[in-house]
């Protein structure tokens, strides 16, 4: 089962610092850095408040979908690491633009 580790303290998956996303994808088909990915499953508590407590499994996100064509870790669009790390560019993301993987290697 993967763990991801969520540093974007405002995204309504994240549960004490561990994402509780039934899937999660991550994308930034070029990229070269981490800053260059997001996680395009991030959405703001503000406004999705109940998340964590609605989704299908008891645990934390299990599938990690990743378009990120650059990446070490892609292996057919999914993240071949148990563990990867969310974080944030900014203290409080407003979009998912805002937040990147920081697991990302370049290959």
């Amino acid at each position: 089962m993967a763990r991801i580790g969520c540093n974007v303290i405002n995204c309504s998956h994240n549960d004490s610092g561990i994402c509780y996303a039934n899937k999660i994808s991550v994308n930034g088909k070029k990229a070269r850095t981490s800053n260059h990915t997001c996680c395009s499953s991030f959405l703001d508590e503000s406004t999705y408040s109940t998340l964590t407590n609605n989704t299908n499994d008891d645990g934390p996100c299990n599938i990690i979908g990743c378009n990120v064509k650059t990446c070490t870790y892609n292996a057919g669009n999914i993240c071949a690491l148990n563990d990867i790390g969310i974080t944030s560019s900014v203290g409080r993301a407003n979009l998912y633009s805002e937040t990147y993987c920081s697991s990302f290697k370049c290959k």
